[in-house]
């Protein structure tokens, strides 16, 4: 009861579904994890194997080796590529070395390669909508350089000279805001009127579900509270989303990082992970804010999720050997 003596509704916390890991970054895990199983450590993991410090961490922990550039990996190593992909140089570079490498690339990043391959050999000029810097774009650049422009917003399109007009096509980083590439595909379309484009989009069923959870929940919700590491291309285009609808949002790695302010007159939060956030850190930030008086939890289910990936072909022919050394 508050002070009028009339009955103050619980407070509220709205948690999402689908949240947290997808398909390539569970592969991903697993092929680390399962790698250090089999072959013991160290294990070599070119970039962070996901965009998730507290994942990483605990690999580390486990034993494997996380660098930056091959040239840190002993000649003949093993090493893991990951989930975002790596450019056609490095795969080089990798067998020159001749490093037993095995790719954790996600399915859906390679569809991308393979398309800015295609095009490249139909003499396209290619436009890859995505991030600067970003592991997964400088993957995909590393296809096709020579041909393909990187556009991050619908005015850099206005910049764009190619050489044949007629002969453009696009592409995208799978981790992009639903919105925002629409409106930079529709510049393009309205600038090269017979681009081509992927014959399904480009941007990952994660991405685009989880995306669809935020708008579903704001207008329901004072804060939006993502967990996800600042590093997380899909984490942050969660935040964006609902900060565009005009509801706060924060982007934090775990519980410690809420800040009291942020829930000043909120009444109602809701709570989700991006693509590569473990579900652990989302249960405690639960048990974090039902301590802080959010009693009530709801969870709002918007699309079920049921994608698997295989492993790579280079882990399943040992993990097949080793089962039949066992029996």
């Amino acid at each position: 009861m508050n002070v009028s003596g009339k009955a103050t509704a619980a407070r509220k916390i709205i948690l999402l579904r689908p949240r947290g890991f997808c398909a390539g970054v569970v592969r991903a895990i697993d092929v680390v994890k399962i790698a250090l199983d089999l072959y013991g450590a160290p294990i070599y993991v070119r970039k962070e194997i996901v965009h998730n410090k507290h994942v990483v961490d605990e690999l580390r922990a486990a034993g494997a080796i996380f660098v930056e550039e091959l040239t840190e990996v002993p000649a003949e190593a093993r090493v893991i590529f990951s989930a975002h992909g790596v450019a056609p140089s490095v795969r080089a570079e990798a067998v020159v070395r001749k490093l037993q490498v095995i790719d954790a690339t996600c399915p859906l990043v390679t569809k991308v390669h393979l398309e800015a391959v295609k095009f490249a050999r139909k003499n396209h000029t290619i436009v890859l909508i995505g991030h600067k810097d970003h592991d997964e774009v400088i993957g995909t650049l590393g296809e096709a350089p020579e041909a393909t422009f990187l556009v991050s917003s619908a005015d850099d399109v206005d910049q764009l000279k190619v050489r044949d007009p007629d002969r453009v096509a696009f592409i995208t980083q799978t981790t992009l805001s639903l919105d925002e590439t629409e409106d930079i595909v529709a510049r393009l379309r309205q600038r090269f009127p017979n681009i081509q484009g992927p014959a399904a989009q480009d941007i990952c069923y994660a991405t685009e579900n989880r995306q669809l959870a935020v708008k579903a929940v704001a207008p329901l919700c004072q804060l939006l509270l993502v967990v996800g590491s600042q590093n997380s291309s899909n984490s942050r285009r969660l935040v964006e989303v609902c900060q565009k609808i005009g509801v706060p949002a924060h982007l934090i790695d775990d519980l410690h990082e809420v800040r009291p302010e942020w829930l000043t007159n909120v009444e109602t939060i809701a709570v989700t992970a991006g693509a590569s956030a473990p579900e652990d850190l989302v249960e405690e930030l639960i048990a974090s804010l039902q301590g802080r008086g959010y009693s009530t939890l709801e969870e709002m289910e918007i699309k079920e999720e049921d994608v698997r990936f295989n492993l790579p072909s280079e882990l399943t022919r040992t993990v097949q050997l080793h089962t039949i050394a066992k029996v």
